[in-house]
């Protein structure tokens, strides 16, 4: 029986590890979500005994190019005491890690001008709008003594204060690009339920938070109205096309129910035909009989 157990840590070495690495190579990264447990992946693999509180950057493969990632490790309690600074975040005092871990592995994300791109197909709300800064990503992990086993479940960072963990935006903003000229900077945060939150930056290129999660800079796109014609061609199209397509399905429906009414007036004038005809010979049957017995002679009977 024992050598028939599978434990609950291999199913979880199985389920947590394995089908990712598998979904990333057979299909590929078409999403924000898998694109964020291809990277937790590849952390993981080079998780080799960090030391606490020394950021190590992350090998990518060259299929994620274009991603810049680095990981730090922090004791819960001394993050919530000190706080800490994580290149562009800031983790203000009084931060907190849930559930609570002993230890937490936080990964800093910049995801380039190339991969930020995949939030456009993910998050319908950024329509109208267009990032001039890259995405950064904050996540955490536990990164407890049974990481060893792939436990590698993701934690929340949240701050009490209400701007407790910022964002640096200065080396990443295009300012040089003159379609943004006099254009006001808005902090995108990109939600897990697949919605995009605008709020004001509290400093020029600075945006605040009180959780972890991915965040840029975006502002009004100028070929919205030309996005808004676009869309609204295709509001009309759309009723247009179905309004056609109603019109030959109500077509084809009515010349169906002609079809079967003629056809069943042609069954009804066949059956009055055939009973026309019945009758016709019934009563051409009938004169016949009437006139064969009246021919017949009186010394028939005698002989009968």
């Amino acid at each position: 029986m024992g050598s028939n157990h599978i434990s609950p840590t291999w199913v979880l070495l199985v389920f947590l590890t394995l089908p990712t690495k598998f979904i990333i190579l057979a299909h590929g990264i078409k999403s924000a979500r898998l694109l964020d447990l291809a990277i937790r992946y590849y952390t993981f693999k080079s998780y080799k005994n960090f030391k606490t509180g020394t950021s190590y950057n992350v090998h990518l493969p060259s299929n994620l190019t274009g991603i810049n990632v680095s990981t730090v490790k922090y004791r819960c309690g001394s993050l919530k005491r000190y706080g800490a600074n994580i290149q562009e975040f800031h983790l203000g005092v009084g931060v907190d890690v849930h559930p609570y871990v002993e230890r937490v592995l936080i990964v800093k994300q910049n995801l380039g001008n190339n991969w930020s791109n995949i939030y456009y197909d993910n998050y319908n709300q950024l329509l109208g709008y267009q990032l001039v800064s890259p995405v950064l990503g904050l996540l955490a992990y536990n990164a407890g003594d049974d990481t060893r086993f792939n436990v590698q479940f993701e934690v929340k960072i949240q701050s009490p204060k209400v701007n407790g963990i910022k964002i640096d935006f200065s080396n990443y903003t295009m300012q040089k690009n003159s379609t943004l000229h006099g254009k006001i900077q808005m902090c995108a945060t990109f939600g897990d339920d697949g919605k995009v939150t605008l709020e004001k930056q509290v400093a020029p290129n600075i945006c605040a938070t009180t959780n972890h999660g991915h965040f840029g800079l975006v502002v009004q796109s100028p070929l919205l109205p030309e996005k808004k014609k676009i869309k609204k061609w295709k509001v009309v199209f759309g009723s247009t096309s179905g309004a056609a397509i109603g019109a030959f399905l109500l077509g084809l429906l009515l010349i169906a129910m002609f079809v079967n009414v003629k056809k069943k007036a042609r069954m009804e004038e066949e059956m009055e035909r055939r009973a026309y005809e019945e009758e016709a010979l019934q009563v051409s049957m009938a004169g016949h009989v009437v006139r064969a017995h009246n021919n017949v002679h009186p010394h028939d009977h005698y002989h009968r």
